[in-house]
């Protein structure tokens, strides 16, 4: 094939100094054809093949690789052949002596041929600002109070601007689902008019035909809240949101490397907020415009909770996902309402808040509240000594629950009425009072309340001012002497 130097000499030579064609083959020597094809355009040609070049290493091959990409139709799409596993199997199976490299062209060459459907166009995707937004859930590997914990990351990233924002979570429940939103488009100050997500289980109850699909209450409450739109992906079409898919990734590798090192879930949300600013600032000339297109956040509360209604035990207890937790005795027998946060449990009775705990995402774990069980305990004091709302109490109840009982036989009722002290004073008063009546050996109940009542006196100022006056008046002191003659007369 002629270079375009070459090209450039053969048609100055016959177009400008009159050269035949037959003069320019014979000293250039190039074929008659050659130089025609030269005359004919100045842009260079490639050399095209009449028939496919054959391939000895692996035409062999060929038809046993066409049989296992037709068996791949109808085989589940995450366990169809690779050009890696086709490369590796040639080689185990069939003794092949070849590059994978090879391998990996001759596959992607016979795909296109055989019109493999798995070959599909993508699309470069746009939105107005304001109108889309895409969401999906990552995980990441943080070491949470020096444990190794994988934690739940919801992602929401704007098409137009790009702007991310990023949220852990313990789990990836309907609740946390619902959080993530709300928590998202408060950081935003706005709400986009649609949403895209895949057919995750939080949203969708049942996928439907084409685009159509049966969804969760909840997730309607959250879509009536807002106002928004959701769209949802094909089934095992993840690309079609590929920029919130991108996100999961890249906040991995630049927003949680080196694996961080957190005390908390609050620590390392912060961390991540931190990260999305610096990001939203990156893009802040986008964002301007964005933030005009969104919708205003509507009036009124939403809460990102699931609601049930549950029974409470004998024991004052309910059970939620195989855990226990506590509620006032009163509420034994009846029925109470239970408002499931991603990290707490709201428990209403009568529409009353009567209890509030954290989350326990493991098995059968118990949490007790002292203040739900004084009552209990005011009517049946035995009952100190091995309660466990009362051995789960931490130091120095501990301390004042062995001195009182070793004591004296009648010591837990002693116990009882100090723990019944948390009906007038708050549990951090109760306890620095009870660390300061332990040094001193004073623990009754009287005593400690006298202790609470000592700490919140105001002390008297060591000096007061006498007023001018008042300053030269002098009271006469009496004599106590005088009584002792009063006695004496009596007697």
């Amino acid at each position: 094939m002629l270079k375009v130097v070459d090209i450039e000499f053969i048609r100055r030579k016959h177009y400008v100094e009159g050269w035949s064609i037959r003069k320019i083959a014979a000293q250039l020597e190039y074929s008659r054809q050659t130089v025609r094809k030269a005359l004919k355009s100045a842009e260079p040609w490639a050399y095209t093949l009449k028939q496919p070049r054959s391939c000895p290493v692996m035409d062999p091959h060929r038809e046993r690789i066409l049989q296992w990409l037709e068996e791949d139709r109808t085989a589940p799409r995450k366990q169809r052949h690779t050009a890696r596993r086709i490369f590796d199997r040639l080689v185990h199976e069939h003794g092949f002596g070849g590059n994978e490299s090879t391998v990996r062209r001759y596959v992607a060459k016979l795909r296109r041929e055989s019109g493999d459907p798995n070959i599909q166009p993508f699309f470069v995707l746009t939105a107005e600002p304001g109108e889309m937004a895409q969401v999906d859930w990552g995980q990441a590997t943080v070491n949470l109070d020096n444990i190794k914990t994988v934690v739940y990351l919801f992602c929401l990233r704007l098409r137009a601007s790009g702007v991310p924002f990023v949220y852990a979570f313990r789990h990836d429940r309907t609740e946390a689902f619902l959080e993530g939103h709300m928590r998202a488009f408060t950081w935003l100050g706005g709400v986009p008019q649609k949403v895209v997500y895949d057919n995750l289980t939080t949203a969708v109850r049942k996928v439907l035909s084409g685009h159509q699909r049966e969804l969760q209450e909840r997730f309607i409450t959250l879509r009536s809240h807002y106002l928004l739109e959701s769209v949802f992906c094909n089934r095992a079409e993840g690309h079609e949101k590929g920029s919130v898919e991108n996100l999961v990734g890249y906040v991995r590798r630049n927003a949680l490397v080196p694996v961080p090192c957190v005390q908390s879930m609050d620590e390392l949300n912060q961390r991540l907020l931190v990260w999305c600013e610096k990001e939203r600032n990156r893009l802040m000339a986008a964002w301007t415009e964005e933030r005009q297109g969104l919708r205003a956040i509507p009036e009124g509360d939403f809460r990102p909770c699931i609601t049930h209604l549950l029974p409470v035990s004998d024991f004052s207890l309910i059970t939620w996902e195989r855990n226990r937790y506590s509620v006032p005795t009163s509420c034994i027998g009846d029925v109470v309402q239970v408002d499931v946060y991603a990290e707490r449990l709201a428990i209403y009775h009568h529409h009353a808040l009567v209890a509030e705990h954290p989350r326990s995402l493991g098995r059968n774990q118990t949490s007790l509240h002292l203040e739900h069980y004084l009552e209990a305990l005011a009517r049946k004091p035995y009952a100190v000594t091995h309660a466990a709302v009362v051995r789960n109490l931490p130091e120095p109840y501990q301390a004042v629950r062995e001195h009182l009982c070793s004591q004296d036989p009648s010591g837990y009722r002693e116990m009882v009425q100090v723990l019944l002290l948390h009906r007038e004073f708050s549990a951090q008063t109760v306890r620095e009072a009870l660390i300061a009546s332990l040094a001193t050996g004073r623990l009754t109940a009287d005593e400690v309340r006298q202790t609470i009542l000592n700490r919140r006196t105001e002390r008297a100022p060591d000096g007061v001012e006498v007023p001018a006056n008042l300053a030269d008046i002098s009271v006469p002191v009496g004599d106590p002497r005088c009584y002792d003659d009063l006695m004496e007369r009596s007697a």
